[in-house]
């Protein structure tokens, strides 16, 4: 092959396109990736790791003000946002080179710029000085990702009012916020502005926070949330945002009555839409359905030799989801035995205070479903290490077929759950039953402690609470 001709061509870079890219040259495929601005893509530049240094801060904020309760004291204590900012672009800088190094390692093509798909296996390249050539692809795989969603009324300025980027690097603390959608991404921020002493203000259309979750998992963390001092409005609507000099005016319906208030900042948090656009999709066999890529189980689009991953294809939009779709994806295309993504399989996280993590069915979904559900919960008080750590909040739930003793589902909140969920993933992903999970020896004293305990409780057979 030439320079220019590739067995695979990767257009993003992100955490779909770079796996997808170094895959398919273990697998003895010449591969050229794509990427216009930041290797790693938005979750590691501008999203899931600089997010989780603030978050980091924000904690160690939190646990500062509260060392009474260790038997220490401090004075003084104080933050610098510039710092604070500093240090989570340094995070994701690091990891940005570290990919790069990765893709070299791999000798894996990068190139910078855009890449457009001209038909017939070729990809028109523009690099940022706009100087454009082509190159071919017998396979082509699009990982351009998505960006945060817009409503009308309620454009973002980039100053006053927010998307996540800005949220991610303010340059001075706002004294009140106003987030708009309670998702992952707006209940992160909430939590993490709320810990360093915002007033926060939080307007979600559903009729509970975090939607997607379990609801009694929702309801646990609207009480933490409360008790913390934000305020929620659920079943509620932000009708309009304007930009002052000083502040954003919110006109706001919350229980059916219209109301307007000011905060210093506000930040969308109301999902997301594929990067459709620009990609040379118009006129070819790649089907657009609701600002997303259709695809199938094993990621072809409509149009021959084009994959498509990620952020991309919809949901769920999470940096675990595409790498592993872009294994699929590329390991399809060698023509290695593979396994199409089983979507109910994948582990959510929510990294505020307190976590959230959940896989598989809600126990609304499951009854839904038709099963007949066996419930166990264990809440954190009851868990040694839990009251040692002093952050005895939260609960772990388990939902298992009651006639099968197949895991259904299982959601947590509390303390470093986004690390525990992983455990039930393992074992849904493996088929374990309750007999399979009941029999494993879990070590004293750990948080992990409180998932033996939520499956022995789903059969009448918990011991400690």
């Amino acid at each position: 092959m030439s320079d220019t001709e590739f067995d695979v061509v990767v257009i993003g870079g992100g955490p779909g396109g770079y796996v997808a890219a170094i895959r398919a040259t273990q697998l003895g495929m010449k591969t050229a990736l794509i990427e216009r601005e930041h290797l790693g893509g938005i979750c590691l530049n501008w999203g899931c790791i600089p997010t989780k240094a603030l978050l980091r801060t924000s904690e160690i904020h939190h646990i500062l003000h509260n060392l009474d309760e260790f038997g220490m004291s401090a004075k003084d204590i104080s933050f610098d946002i510039g710092k604070i900012v500093k240090r989570s672009r340094n995070v994701a800088k690091q990891l940005n080179q570290g990919v790069a190094h990765l893709l070299k390692k791999n000798k894996v093509t990068v190139i910078d710029g855009t890449g457009a798909l001209t038909g017939q296996g070729a990809v028109l390249v523009t690099d940022n000085d706009g100087k454009k050539r082509e190159i071919k692809g017998t396979n082509i795989i699009l990982a351009t990702g998505a960006r945060a969603r817009t409503l009308p009324g309620m454009e973002p300025d980039g100053k006053r009012i927010w998307t996540y980027r800005e949220a991610m690097v303010p340059e001075e603390m706002p004294k009140s916020l106003l987030v708009v959608g309670s998702g992952a991404i707006g209940m992160e921020f909430a939590s993490f502005y709320s810990d360093l002493g915002a007033d926060v203000t939080i307007v979600e259309v559903m009729d509970r926070i975090l939607p997607v979750e379990d609801a009694e998992i929702s309801g646990l963390a609207l009480k933490s949330f409360e008790a913390q001092g934000m305020t929620i409005h659920t079943g509620a609507k932000v009708n309009g945002l304007k930009a002052g000099t000083n502040d954003v005016r919110a006109d706001l319906e919350i229980d059916g009555k219209a109301q307007a208030a000011s905060f210093d900042r506000a930040i969308l948090a109301v999902g997301i839409v594929g990067n459709v656009e620009d990609i040379g999709i118009e006129g070819s066999g790649v089907e657009v359905d609701r600002a997303h890529v259709v695809v199938n189980e094993w990621l072809e689009t409509g149009e021959k030799g084009v994959y498509a991953i990620g952020d991309l294809v919809g949901p769920p939009w999470l940096a675990h989801k595409a790498s592993h779709e872009g294994v699929i994806c590329v390991e399809h295309i060698a023509g290695l035995e593979t396994h199409p993504l089983n979507r109910s399989n994948i582990p959510g996280c929510t990294y505020c205070r307190p976590q959230i993590a959940s896989v598989g069915l809600t126990e609304e979904a499951a009854i839904e479903e038709g099963h007949e559900v066996n419930v166990g919960r264990f809440p954190f008080m009851a868990n040694g290490k839990a009251i040692a750590l002093g952050d005895p909040e939260g609960q772990v739930k388990t939902v298992f077929d009651a006639k099968t003793g197949e895991l259904l589902g299982a959601h947590m909140i509390g303390p470093e759950v986004t690390e525990m969920i992983q455990g039930y993933t393992v074992a849904r992903t493996a088929e374990a039953t309750e007999a399979e999970l009941m029999h494993t020896v879990f070590p004293h004293p750990t948080l992990s402690e409180a998932m033996h305990e939520s499956v022995l409780d789903s059969f009448g057979r918990v011991i400690h609470f």
